[in-house]
């Protein structure tokens, strides 16, 4: 088996946007990997769900990996992205192989069987680790993600394998947290469900076991690797979160995004106005909107309490009474959405609302509007103040996490310091201002448009955490 001189890094992760996605963990998934490629021998690893059979193409079966408590076997097949990157399924149809989310069911309930179901993935993960996978390559590095994954830590550790793990928290304030009485059925020691292991207020945490276990953690930002350590932010977890800071074993490390988001590879070359123009244009006639010389806002985010949006639905009053008008894009918890539909309606004409997403349609969106709203309460990182500004939309944001680290306020977009009504109508008036004033405006999107938030850099810094823990 020969050496790659720069390192084997299996990448573990519960979606990637190629094959199956909920989030902006499948957009990492899919980028990271990407540029990590001309820097190491990386290769995915993701389960087997019905819609990455359905889309990966053919699969060679390279080996068997055994079953654990009441963990079933598997086996371990071999696919390809299309632009080559190797990618490693789990198979196991009675896990995996069903209707509905990768985590939620047709009702939006967690399957039943979660624990089960990403503990296997875990368990692969090592099991790769160990050599039991691939017989022709074995990993230097595990790159774990989020809960889902984060088990792997737990297992390599007591198993004594000495394969190094680095976990990448995308959002701390989900954390795979199930009942103690599962320990046996995850093949976990008994010894393990302790402060210094697996246990999380009586509870067993996936996430706690990575971030107590893996050799170093990451996250999405610089602001949030802060964040998390302080009682605010860190659900529960800061006080262990802080001693990884102190030792320095958590680094914060900024996403980027693709070239697609680079307005001259989308085809948008030249004149900005007249391109953008005509994106409004679609957008207004696609939500029912009319015709307007006012700015044109938008939402492109899940309907959750984090993202702010009920502090957004009380903003749209302010911005339709100054002659604005929004269109909005997602799904999330029913309260919400119901919110956003009386919203369109007391506005119909002004306001247009979407329950769902479509990947094209949420492009033409940011290159369409003039402002993006994002008032999250915290933001690990966010992607979408990041297309935005590529794309000529002015985000006006919430200072937190990487909204914090990627916005310059007054330059490329517009922050303000608490999560309440009131100051992100403030932050809309200034946004009024602005439009208002022709040239700063084109100053502001000219700025905006300008920015580079490109993956070479931090996956650079991905692969010298890598070559440090092999070391």
């Amino acid at each position: 088996m020969r050496a790659h001189p720069r390192g084997k890094v299996l990448f573990v992760t519960s979606e990637i946007t190629d094959y199956a996605q909920t989030g902006g963990l499948g957009e990492v998934s899919a980028a990271l990997p990407r540029a990590l490629r001309a820097m190491t021998d990386v290769r995915i690893l993701i389960p087997g769900y019905r819609q990455v059979l359905e889309r990966i193409g053919p699969v060679d079966v390279v080996a068997s990996l055994p079953g654990h408590g009441e963990i079933p076997s598997c086996a371990l097949g071999r696919g390809a992205t299309r632009d080559g990157i190797p990618v490693y399924v789990v198979l196991c149809a009675e896990l995996y192989d069903r209707p509905g989310g990768l985590y939620l069911d047709g009702e939006g309930r967690d399957w039943p069987d979660n624990d089960l179901r990403f503990a296997r993935l875990s368990l692969a993960a090592a099991d790769i680790a160990a050599g039991w996978g691939d017989p022709n390559w074995k990993p230097d590095n595990l790159h774990l993600n989020d809960w889902p994954s984060a088990l792997t830590a737990g297992y390599l550790a007591w198993r004594d394998c000495d394969a190094p793990s680095l976990l990448t928290i995308h959002n701390l304030a989900y954390q795979g947290v199930f009942d103690r009485s599962r320990l046996g059925a995850l093949g976990i020691p008994d010894s393990a469900f302790r402060v210094d292991g697996v246990e999380f207020y009586g509870k067993l945490s996936f996430l706690k076991a990575g971030v107590f276990y893996a050799d170093h953690l990451t996250t999405v930002s610089e602001t949030y690797a802060r964040e998390i350590t302080t009682p605010q932010f860190g659900c529960g977890l800061h006080g262990l979160l802080g001693e990884r800071a102190r030792a320095g074993r958590l680094s914060g490390i900024l996403n980027g995004i693709d070239e697609s988001w680079d307005p001259a590879h989308a085809g948008h070359d030249g004149d900005s106005d007249r391109w953008k123009g005509r994106h409004a244009d679609y957008i207004r006639g696609a939500f029912g909107l009319a015709l307007s010389r006012g700015p044109l806002f938008a939402i492109v985010s899940r309907l959750v309490h984090q993202k702010g949006v009920d502090l957004a639905i009380d903003a749209a009053e302010s911005i339709v009474e100054q002659g604005g008008q929004l269109v909005v894009t997602g799904q999330g918890e029913p309260r919400l959405e119901e919110a956003m539909r009386k919203l369109a309606e007391r506005h119909r004409g002004q306001v247009g609302v979407r329950i769902g997403f479509d990947g094209e349609e949420a492009r033409r969106m940011f290159a369409g509007s003039d402002f993006l709203l994002m008032p999250s309460r915290f933001e690990p990182c966010g992607l979408s103040q990041m297309y935005a500004q590529r794309f000529g939309s002015l985000p006006i944001a919430h200072r937190t996490g990487g909204l914090a680290d990627t916005i310059e306020d007054g330059r490329t977009g517009f922050l303000f310091d608490t999560p309440s009504a009131g100051r992100l109508r403030n932050a809309v008036r200034r946004a009024f201002s602005i439009f208002g004033s022709g040239r700063q405006f084109s100053e502001m999107r000219s700025a905006a448009m300008a920015r580079r938030f490109e993956w070479r850099e931090s996956a650079r810094r991905y692969t010298e955490i890598y070559g440090a823990a092999r070391a």
